[in-house]
């Protein structure tokens, strides 16, 4: 059994204390995996239970630091903690940050197609007989619109996208 530089063994899986396999590497902004050894970003604790305000807050903040993947952790939690009723929005919202990190990662393909299915996901939500048209302050309306414009841009490839630049107001423009 060999072992890398920092002296993880090279065939072990790393397990949280339930013995769940846990990527324990450090990531970068966008989530991209770093080699055990360098420095990454914080990442964030799976599994917090948040009130959704505090949810959209959070999430707000690590999208205007350009990190989507990280608030799609935030939005993935109240997705599974969250009322039932709820749960699509929540879902449809991590879908939304995760097409923008792979956007930003230069996936267009994956982007472009989680963008339109996150925005479909909020859209749908939004038409459901659980939809509001803002809940806990968002601009569903808005989110959609920007979603679908993204991919657009995306699918065009016309421009590098900058997840910083192009971070979503949750809770509208205004």
């Amino acid at each position: 059994m060999g072992s890398t530089p920092s002296g993880r063994q090279t065939d072990a899986r790393d397990r949280d204390s339930e013995g769940r396999a846990r990527n324990a590497r450090p990531r970068d902004g966008l989530g991209r995996p770093l080699p055990y050894d360098a420095d990454g970003v914080a990442r964030q604790p799976e599994g917090v239970v948040r009130t959704p305000e505090q949810t959209v807050t959070e999430a707000q903040e690590l999208l205007d630091a350009g990190k989507p993947f990280h608030a799609h952790e935030v939005f993935e939690d109240a997705w599974k903690s969250g009322p039932e009723e709820e749960r699509a929005l929540w879902r449809g919202l991590a879908q939304l940050a995760v097409g923008l990190t792979h956007a930003a990662r230069g996936n267009v393909t994956g982007g472009a197609r989680l963008l339109q299915r996150g925005a479909g996901a909020v859209a749908e939500w939004v038409a459901s007989d659980a939809g509001r048209q803002r809940p806990y302050g968002m601009d569903l309306g808005g989110l959609v619109v920007w979603a679908r414009e993204l991919a657009g841009v995306v699918e065009e490839g016309a421009e590098t996208v900058d997840a910083g630049e192009r971070t979503p107001r949750l809770r509208g423009w205004s």
